[in-house]
């Protein structure tokens, strides 16, 4: 289904994944609300997703963890004349070890990473939910899939977010709506930069946008990006606790 005329709401537009998919909206006309804390950058995407064909590319430069989100996606709605697809893509993945010994900076991350994002969606939830129509849109990951030494704190944050999604999505469906939570793997983005040794499992984010932009029109409410990650998630959510506990994932 095209995008053309679509009034689509990015949050977290910088981003590597939020940028591939506003492109391949733009490319159909999309009316693009680019919404991230650098306004310079912001500027540059929103030139680049004009010229490739964006009927609209607007910026709203705000910091999404700290905002009033039920005021402001209202505003940001109300400017577009509706909401046709919010897409929540921002997020911060944070060093565990790290955490683990900085509360405040575990509380933050779980703050970024959470509490914001469920102040978003809900507030996303109730435009869709009066207009009867639309689709959330939630990058989470298959870090929340189960909880790993290597990232829990992470995990932790995207897991509950995948069930927030869920649930709305189950509210939403009679109302015509819809809510989905993508769930990358391995993504070579900025944020997993300083990984090094990226296999075959690695995708790159055009990859996970096309994704993103199919599950706006249908599927859900959840999808993982590729899709053979749910058969990756399903084997490691099924081990035994006595071996798993011997692997270092």
């Amino acid at each position: 289904m095209s995008a053309a005329g679509k009034r689509i709401v990015i949050l977290g537009a910088t981003s590597a994944i939020a940028e591939a998919t506003a492109r391949r909206w733009a490319i159909e006309g999309a009316r693009l609300a680019l919404v991230a804390r650098d306004r310079d950058r912001l500027e540059a995407v929103a030139a680049n997703l004009t010229i490739v064909g964006a009927a609209e590319a607007r910026i709203i430069p705000l910091d999404c963890a700290t905002a009033d989100a039920r005021s402001r996606l209202m505003q940001i709605a109300e400017g577009l004349g509706g909401l046709d697809i919010l897409l929540l893509a921002y997020g911060a993945l944070g060093d565990q070890r790290m955490l683990e010994k900085d509360p405040a900076a575990a509380q933050q991350l779980i703050a970024t990473n959470f509490t914001s994002a469920v102040a978003w969606c809900l507030a996303a939830s109730e435009i869709l939910e009066r207009q009867r129509a639309g689709v959330l849109l939630v990058v989470g990951s298959v870090a929340g899939d189960r909880g790993r030494r290597s990232n829990y704190i992470y995990g932790a944050c995207k897991g509950g977010l995948a069930r927030l999604v869920e649930g709305i999505a189950h509210k939403l469906a009679p109302l015509g709506a819809r809510a989905v939570v993508i769930k990358p793997g391995f993504v070579d983005t900025p944020m997993t930069a300083a990984i090094e040794n990226k296999g075959v499992l690695w995708a790159k984010p055009d990859a996970v946008a096309a994704i993103i932009v199919k599950a706006a029109d249908q599927g859900g409410p959840v999808v993982y990006a590729p899709a053979f990650w749910r058969f990756v998630m399903l084997v490691i959510r099924n081990i035994p606790a006595p071996i798993f506990h011997r692997t270092k994932l």
